[in-house]
């Protein structure tokens, strides 16, 4: 059988915990931020965890991660 390749695009945005969850940074934090109010840019700083649906899908882009 061949190898896998790995979605280079997943492999820059998405991270593997120890326990096999994918953390990945948190969307709309580059510009229009004077619109967003404070709890927003507040909340959204650092990583999330992604929810399992969007987990599955992108395991599909990472064979052997």
């Amino acid at each position: 059988m061949p190898k896998l390749k790995t979605k280079s695009g997943v492999k820059k945005r998405f991270k593997i915990t120890a326990t096999g969850r994918i953390k990945a940074g948190v969307a709309g934090k580059r510009h229009r931020l004077m619109s967003h109010n404070a709890k927003y840019i507040r909340q959204n700083r650092g990583t999330k965890v992604m929810s399992d649906a969007d987990t599955k899908i992108i395991k599909l882009f990472m064979p052997y991660a």
